[in-house]
């Protein structure tokens, strides 16, 4: 039987303290309406591109890897759009304010999301992958994640806002 040593069960039990208390406090939040801004949405996914850039100028991908960064980004991107289909939207009628919640299905989503990322990681020496490369694909699938999230988002929310409008005319 092989045992790891317990240094590594601590690493993963101090994560998953980790992970538990900041969905915790998320969920505590997600109780309350928060204000969105369409201006704002563009920033993460701007952030977020340019450090996926900077890591791949750094170290790029090579022959087949493209494609499975490719697919990673299109996954990512599809998951994120259902993603942003589960936000809850609301446009106050008089003032026109757009407000943002999440649901219980996006946090569980998220959750779904941790674990098959540490399941990546316990396959990726089995799959031929290394973790430098592991690594690259989950930035590109995150990337679309929350690319994907804040368009849906922002389409979703100007067609609303344009409803709530046409109806005060």
């Amino acid at each position: 039987m092989h045992t790891q040593p317990a240094p590594v069960y601590i690493s993963y039990l101090i994560t998953a303290a980790v992970v538990g208390l900041v969905l915790f406090l998320r969920l505590r939040s997600m109780k309350r309406a928060r204000r969105l801004r369409l201006e704002t949405l563009w920033v993460v996914p701007a952030l977020y591109a340019a450090i996926t850039a900077l890591v791949f100028y750094q170290s790029p991908p090579t022959g087949l890897q493209w494609a499975y960064i490719a697919l990673a980004l299109v996954v990512g991107g599809a998951l994120g759009w259902r993603r942003g289909a589960l936000m809850r939207i609301q446009v106050d009628p008089e003032t026109h304010a757009l407000n943002q919640q999440a649901s219980p299905a996006a946090m569980l989503f998220i959750i779904f999301l941790i674990l098959a990322r540490q399941g990546l990681r316990f396959e990726a020496g089995s799959m031929g992958f290394s973790v430098a490369f592991l690594t690259d694909l989950l930035m590109v699938f995150a990337l679309g994640l929350f690319s994907a999230t804040r368009i849906e988002m922002f389409v979703r929310a100007r067609r609303l806002l344009a409803e709530v409008r046409a109806r005060a005319i």
